[in-house]
């Protein structure tokens, strides 16, 4: 898919049913993969083994799913399940009727050392035709071709304004998030507030937080 090499050709089908009958999903979250999920495959695998490329020092496999949607309505907690039962860095490629997301998590290996991952916020792309995705093999090495498809797909949301790891300007993305929600709560809190000085002890609460966002542009 997108254009990568045959020597990373995958191409096998993995059936649904592998990441909801453990008897400790909920059966909402089966209910997803049934209703929403049509078919999944692995596509590709980027490796030094199969593809022009140094070893990476944490990321030795780039693993390319392609999940065929039933309806374009989709949960993210689809993928944070496949992500929770594949040990590996994932790509989602997900279809609906011809167009394409882009869908990745930032992912760290956990300290446990049983190969799982701590799987973090997910990023996606728009729905657009294959061809369009803003997807390329960008890199040296595993590590660096896997921070820029994160970057890729995520977007303005993780450009690098400065000189930072992907960890960094991920830690940057939440923070500022967090700072959005906090300030969209204070101004309803300010809009409901009747007290003068209240209002302007909250305005000014607002205007910290707004110096804090614009610290993190």
């Amino acid at each position: 898919m997108i254009g990568l090499p045959k020597r990373t050709e995958f191409n096998r089908r993995i059936p649904k049913q592998k990441f909801y009958e453990n008897l400790t999903v909920p059966p909402a979250l089966k209910r997803l993969f049934i209703d929403q999920v049509k078919v999944i495959y692995w596509r590709n695998k980027i490796a030094a083994t199969t593809m022009n490329l140094a070893a990476g020092e944490t990321v030795t496999e780039i693993e390319f799913f392609e999940v065929k949607l039933n309806e374009q309505k989709f949960d993210e907690s689809v993928l944070r399940q496949i992500d929770k039962e594949i040990p590996y860095y994932i790509v989602f490629l997900l279809e609906y009727e011809g167009k394409y997301q882009a869908w990745t998590a930032y992912k760290e290996a956990s300290t446990s050392g049983n190969n799982a991952f701590k799987v973090g916020n997910y990023y996606h792309t728009e729905w657009m035709e294959e061809s369009e995705l803003p997807l390329k093999v960008d890199g040296l090495n595993v590590d660096k071709v896997y921070e820029n498809f994160v970057r890729q797909i995520a977007g303005d949301a993780l450009q690098m304004e400065r000189q930072e790891s992907l960890k960094e300007s991920v830690e940057r993305d939440n923070k500022r998030q967090e700072l959005q929600k906090q300030i969209a709560v204070l101004q309803k809190r300010i809009r409901k507030e009747k007290q003068l000085n209240k209002q302007v002890q909250l305005n000014a609460e607002l205007k910290n937080l707004g110096k804090e966002l614009e610290n993190l542009q």
